[in-house]
């Protein structure tokens, strides 16, 4: 069984700009509601198929299985709720560490979230000065809400 536990917040500042490569994804949703969702992702030419559980507290349970890049385009054409995400992440290591800088595109963009993986909820960190809010606990930033309500019809920026 695979438990993903992860904090998220948004930059204070640009410092993140330039500590880690960029790659381009892009993600739909097949199905997404009750915290549960089933995700068709692209990384660059490679595909994936992620099934994640709800949220208790900041973890829930996830399943990724690499698939076909083919089949994977082939769904999020034809399977995926629109608009699809699509963004460039930064992984960026601090402090052992590897935090995911997420600059979102298209439908979503201006939107910038940042990312840290934990080994446990009470796991602490250290973070770097370019690390502002934090917005775990808010919905509307988890990539399943952006589709339902994309950042360039938020209100409260």
């Amino acid at each position: 069984m695979a438990t993903e536990i992860e904090r998220k917040f948004l930059p204070a500042n640009d410092g993140w700009r330039g500590l880690g490569q960029g790659l381009p994804y892009c993600q739909g949703y097949i199905c997404a509601g009750n915290g549960q969702t089933v995700r068709v992702r692209t990384v660059a030419e490679r595909g994936y198929l992620t099934v994640k559980g709800a949220t208790c507290g900041i973890a829930r349970l996830e399943y990724e299985y690499q698939i076909p890049h083919a089949d994977a385009l082939e769904m999020l054409e034809t399977l995926c709720f629109k608009p699809l995400i699509v963004k460039i992440r930064y992984r960026i290591p601090v402090a052992g560490f590897i935090w995911e800088v997420d600059e979102f595109l298209e439908e979503n963009k201006g939107l910038i979230v940042a990312e840290i993986e934990l080994q446990n909820q009470e796991q602490t960190f250290i973070k770097p000065s370019w690390i502002g809010r934090e917005v775990t606990d808010d919905p509307r930033y988890r990539n399943s809400s952006l589709i339902k309500n994309p950042y360039s019809l938020w209100r409260d920026k």
